[in-house]
């Protein structure tokens, strides 16, 4: 008969967080699996569990996972921990779990302690849609790549990073995302658990004279939808009346059919009038003669009343 593998939540600061079904699952199974047995020792001291332990961690998470999954197929039932937490959420147990189901081998996971939901629920910010990273990758590249794709996020965003890192990371995304509001979680669940509200830059100031100490939860607020609508208004308005037209053109819509939308405003709220704050005058003659002579029709009057008004101006000035 196979063995089973047992996802085991264990305190992310305050060891009174464990379930008493982890606590008998850990004193049952017959290996317990820990990122870090050195640390994890201490916990299974304190609550007299005798169960043996083997290290499963980041640098030898593949390999060690072949092991672990042999010895489940011989009958072996082992209780997977992380130094502090639900294992698999940004740590090894993944790759873990994952050969399992390659394997065919049976788990479950014991639910407590995530950091990441703690901090969202203290934050204050909004908690019905967020996008947690975890922490940011170190390659250049690629945490370029993911600040990136966070500037247009509507969702709350939950980072981790350690102490020596934070004042960089917070610069990071000062740059990326602007100045928002976000929550500085640390020694959560313990005695001097705080959450600091405040934007990146009133975090960079405050931690100019405070030394950033223990590993921190960043929450981040969203873009707002209209936030996002108002940049693409401000796009769409600072392109010229060409590209315009070869953003219609390029949707499959007929150049008659685009001219009349372009010059109707239907999107940007504008009309031909706004050629009147252009700096090239002679441009704007040129583009509303072409106009005239490709539309035919109602709007065609429409057209030749700004045109006059266009000229008008021009002499004027």
């Amino acid at each position: 008969m196979q063995g089973k593998l047992y996802l085991c939540a264990t305190p992310i600061g305050n060891l009174d967080d464990i379930t008493l079904r982890v606590l008998n699952t850990l004193k049952e199974v017959d290996l317990i699996a820990a990122e870090d047995t050195r640390h994890s020792i201490k916990l299974l001291n304190h609550f007299d569990i005798k169960t043996p332990m083997t290290s499963y961690h980041e640098f030898n998470k593949v390999e060690k996972a072949r092991y672990l999954v042999e010895k489940m197929k011989e009958g072996t039932n082992i209780a997977l921990i992380t130094d502090a937490g639900t294992p698999g959420i940004s740590d090894p147990g993944e790759e873990l779990v994952k050969q399992c189901y390659e394997a065919g081998i049976e788990l479950t996971s014991l639910p407590g302690p995530a950091a990441c939901i703690t901090a969202l629920t203290i934050s204050g910010m909004a908690t019905r849609r967020f996008a947690f990273e975890a922490f940011l990758p170190s390659d250049k590249k690629e945490k370029q790549r993911i600040l990136e794709e966070l500037k247009s996020e509507t969702r709350t965003i939950i980072l981790y990073e350690a102490p020596h890192r934070l004042v960089r990371t917070l610069e990071e995304l000062l740059e990326a995302l602007g100045n928002r509001r976000i929550t500085i979680c640390r020694e959560l669940t313990k005695k001097y658990e705080t959450a600091f509200r405040t934007t990146f830059q009133g975090a960079l100031d405050h931690f100019e004279t405070e030394e950033p100490r223990g590993e921190c939860v960043i929450v981040i607020e969203g873009k707002s939808p209209e936030e996002i609508k108002k940049e693409k208004e401000q796009t769409w308005e600072a392109m010229s009346l060409t590209e315009h037209m070869d953003v219609y053109l390029s949707q499959g819509i007929e150049k008659k059919e685009a001219m009349k939308r372009r010059t109707a405003g239907s999107e940007s709220g504008m009309c031909i009038r706004c050629f009147w704050m252009s700096r090239n005058r002679e441009f704007e003659k040129k583009m509303c003669r072409w106009l005239l002579s490709e539309m035919t029709g109602g709007t065609s009057s429409f057209l030749q009343k700004n045109y006059r008004q266009i000229t008008k101006k021009q002499q004027m000035s």
